[in-house]
């Protein structure tokens, strides 16, 4: 295998290396062009890897350089480089795996494992064994580079490794591994622990077979004295408690106490490692038990975790208290993903039928873009809030001090961490922080004027995970002086602030829902100042302010002064910004909001709003066409299309019959038709909601596309696609509403699949709900149709539907039961003690159902003869007999 360069040819190619090192954007177009037109010649890359492992009169940079060129060419053109020429760079590779430069081993490794991912390791029978043979050499810097290799290589291919396809190689390098925990070198035990730590979560059989001398190996190694061993021996623990607690079991007290130590680690990346492990321990069901004798000492060091570094304070600007009129980096602005609509019902029980965002803990302390990745700090309160969540109220005597200690803190780092903590411990310990409440709750707003931003910034987050509680006290004593500290906030001269006061009051706004009417036009007068105050990212957060606030308060929105402040600046936006603004989907998503609650207010602003979205629809589809014929052109943005369908079902649903002169003039209904072929669910999902509301509010016009849109339906009643196919059964529940007999002829489409989607283990309540309602609709309107297969789903429609509360879907529902059941009594027969249970979760049913339900209980009562009803009615709970009699005289 001898290959030498041509002294001219390598000139040349030294010289584009150092220019692609220029910070010239002109040059490095120059070079990105010379790049492409070398790689026609076959043996560029010889070159290439020449200059990395040969040329060593060369300077480091350039060397690693052509390296990550190389790497590029084979991940891009690797399946078409010649044999030999592939061969001669995996031979390069090995020889200079031991190159006494670190930068150059660490890129001949990088190599070595894009050349394996590429080509596969079975294409390389000769990598493993090599580098292993090499990790037995007395040169130090062959044995690290090839450890190096192969910790790459095990975080690349853990699952291949373990396979027979490759002859299980793991069952000689595990072992092999474990030799090198006590190397003299702290960088040669860290790629060994790195190496086998890569195969606890997938339950490696070879792994398995070596499990107890593996966990002893770490624990010798638990106080050693490099930080990166260190790190690993924790991550390999964490990893354990949830792979093997059996093994970590007996040594568990060892192992907490060890890890208390840790997670104060001087080093932060140790320090971060340990805290995750408090994070994993919380989700095992031996948690409390084994954790109670500590939590006195641990409390306090997950709130002491919580404190900002210096270094966190210069990254945040955290002196910086008024930067509200420097514009924002586009940079900084992190991308947004519109929620589709889905058809929720209303429940009786609490908290259900509402999208339940609470694990999104991470939002108060997400402090910043520079610092949105994981950190100590947010470990630690993430930490104590699923350890508050484990231990409830038994955490109190410990943590009430440490809250004491800290919130009132002179030290403005300390008390921030404080305030952190009092958020973190909101939902675990709730029930037992209600008598302290009063104090605190005052306290916090008045930290909400404090001088330090950041301060201000977190006090804002904590107060909402409180805002339950303040909407269910007096207003004049929390709710109010809330609101308008708040909404000072909102204008407050440091963006952070801003951003987090938009977000409390936002979750105040959910929780408060129509205790707001009294204060609305001081809101909006608020709101409506702030778009003319904010910079880019934070106007994005305002919109959603304004959106929850429409959601939340509804028709009460509906008076002229109030329209005529919120209005006009939003038109203004709507105005300035173009189609294929991405700033258009928030504002799109508000006025979807604002439409839905305005109603008949909505009507001087529908008809631009309207042609807009239908605009922005067709010319989504249009792309999306061209791109096909020609798959050159760019791919569109779908997500334009999806807000336009929502806004479109806002003005629907808000505008009601006013929208029917609208859709009479467009091209709607076509336009719905591609749209519910489409390939994305996203966008089949917000044209099934909008099909929903077209149908409620001028069926006329959807009436003429049934036969198209039947069997379209009914291929989307699919539970894969949960929210699809969510969404396409409360359609075909609501026209079925209205087309009445007609339905008969589509109901083999449809019935057949809701049947099997009710019976579905596991399914979500929402869409077992709707499933329920559509079949009880379709009873309805199609009685002789559904009837026979009453025995086939009664009793999951009875328990699905014993929880949502009294409304008009409930009521056709249960209409279309009871049509079915007086076609075919025989079929509830089995069941019948769940369809007493069913009726007896209304509150008040309107007459005439009452007559029929009444009119069933009787019949049933006198087929089966006094002493058999007597029997039957005995196996019922108290509750549900007692419930009958009063209701249905029974």
């Amino acid at each position: 295998m001898t290959w030498e360069p041509r002294a001219d040819g390598l000139q040349q190619i030294i010289t584009i290396l150092k220019e692609s090192q220029s910070p010239n954007t002109a040059t490095q177009m120059v070079v990105q062009m010379k790049l492409e037109e070398l790689n026609h010649y076959p043996d560029f890359n010889n070159y290439l890897i020449y200059v990395l492992t040969k040329l060593k009169t060369e300077d480091e940079p350039t060397r690693s350089l052509s390296g990550l060129i190389l790497k590029n060419n084979i991940r891009t053109h690797g399946n078409n480089l010649r044999p030999e020429i592939v061969e001669y760079i995996k031979h390069e590779c090995l020889q200079a795996i031991g190159d006494p430069s670190p930068l150059i081993r660490a890129t001949v490794g990088i190599l070595i494992t894009t050349i394996a991912s590429n080509g596969g390791l079975h294409n390389w029978p000769q990598l493993l064994p090599s580098l292993c043979d090499m990790l037995d050499s007395q040169d130090y810097n062959v044995c690290e580079g090839a450890f190096s290799a192969l910790q790459k290589i095990c975080e690349d291919h853990a699952e291949v490794l373990d396979s027979a396809a490759l002859n299980r190689p793991l069952n000689v390098m595990i072992p092999k591994f474990l030799q090198y925990f006590s190397h003299n070198s702290p960088k040669i035990r860290s790629h060994a622990i790195a190496c086998i730590n890569q195969f606890i979560m997938i339950r490696s059989q070879a792994l398995m077979l070596h499990i107890d001398t593996f966990i002893e190996s770490l624990f010798n190694l638990s106080s050693d004295d490099d930080h990166e061993v260190r790190k690993n021996v924790c991550h390999g623990l964490v990893m354990l408690l949830e792979v093997r607690m059996d093994r970590l079991l007996p040594h568990m007290p060892q192992i907490i106490e060890y890890m208390l130590m840790r997670t104060q680690d001087s080093d932060e990346g140790v320090a971060l490692e340990a805290s995750e492990f408090w994070l994993s321990l919380a989700e095992q069901s031996i948690c409390k038990e084994v954790l109670t004798p500590y939590l006195s000492q641990l409390a306090p060091i997950l709130v002491k975790g919580m404190r900002y570094s210096e270094i966190d304070i210069i990254l945040l600007k955290g002196n910086v208290e008024e930067d509200d009129m420097v514009p924002d980096r586009e940079e900084d602005i992190r991308p947004r993903f519109h929620k589709s609509r889905t058809h929720t019902i209303k429940s009786n029980e609490t908290g259900a039928g509402v999208d339940d965002d609470d694990e999104d803990f991470d939002d108060g302390i997400d402090d910043d873009s520079s610092l949105s990745e994981w950190n100590l700090r947010k470990c630690s309160a993430a930490a104590l809030d699923v350890l508050a969540n484990v231990f409830r109220e038994d955490c109190l005597p410990i943590v009430l001090p440490i809250l004491k200690d800290t919130l009132f803190h002179q030290d403005w780092v300390i008390k921030e961490s404080g305030v952190l903590a009092l958020g973190a411990i909101a939902e675990g310990c709730m029930q037992g922080m209600i008598p302290h409440l009063p104090e605190l709750i005052p306290y916090l707003i008045s930290c909400l004027s404090d001088k330090k931003a950041l301060v201000r910034s977190i006090t804002c987050w904590t107060l909402s995970r409180y805002a339950n509680w303040v909407v269910n006290q007096p207003h004049d004593q929390f709710l109010k002086p809330l609101m308008e500290e708040l909404l000072k906030r909102i204008l407050d001269s440091n963006k952070r602030v801003q951003e987090a006061a938009c977000s409390a009051f936002a979750t105040l706004e959910e929780e408060a829902c129509t205790e707001l009417v009294p204060y609305l036009e001081y809101i909006l007068q608020t709101l409506v100042f702030a778009f003319s105050k904010y910079q880019h990212k934070n106007l994005l957060i305002l919109y959603d302010a304004v959106g929850t606030l429409a959601d939340s308060v509804g028709h009460h929105l509906n008076k002229p002064q109030y329209i005529d402040i919120l209005m006009p600046p939003l038109i203004e936006k709507w105005n300035l910004l173009k189609d294929d603004d991405k700033d258009l989907f928030p504002l799109l998503e508000c006025l979807s909001s604002i439409a839905t609650a305005l109603q008949s207010g909505f009507l001087p602003y529908c008809d631009p709003v309207y042609r807009r979205c239908i605009s922005l629809i067709e010319q989504t589809i249009n792309q999306d066409m061209a791109c096909k014929q020609n798959p050159g052109i760019d791919h569109p943005d779908k997500e334009r299309m999806i807000v336009a369908l929502d806004l479109l079902s806002g003005l629907a649903e808000g505008l009601d019959g006013h929208i029917e002169s609208l859709v009479a003039n467009s091209t709607i209904m076509q336009l719905l038709y591609q749209c519910m072929q489409d390939v994305l669910p996203e966008v089949r999902q917000s044209s099934f909601a909008l099909l929903g509301d077209l149908t409620k509010a001028c069926f006329q016009h959807v009436h003429p596309f049934m036969s198209e849109f039947f069997p379209i339906l009914g291929q989307n009643l699919n539970p894969d696609y949960i929210s699809v196919c969510n969404n396409a059964t409360w359609a075909i529940g609501e026209i079925c509403m209205k087309l009445g007999e007609e339905t008969r002829q589509y109901i083999h489409l449809v019935l057949k699949e809701l049947i099997i989607i009710i019976n579905r283990p596991n399914t979500p309540k929402t869409l077992l709900e709707n499933t329920a309602i559509t079949i009880g609709r379709l009873g309805y309107v199609c009685p002789v149709e559904v009837a026979p297969f009453l025995p086939e789903f009664v009793r999951q429609w009875c328990t699905s539907l014993r929880h949502i509360r009294d409304n008009d879907e409930k009521d056709s529902a249960f209409r279309g039961m009871c049509h079915m059941i007086t076609v075919n009594p025989a079929g509830v027969v089995p069941d019948f003690i769940f369809f007493c249970d069913a009726i007896a979760s209304w509150v008040n049913p309107p007459q005439d159902l009452h007559q029929m339900i009444q009119k069933i209980l009787h019949g049933f009562k006198t087929q089966v003869g006094e002493e058999n009803w007597r029997r039957f009615v005995d196996q019922f709970p108290p509750t549900l007999s007692e419930r009958l009699v009063a209701m249905y005289s029974i």
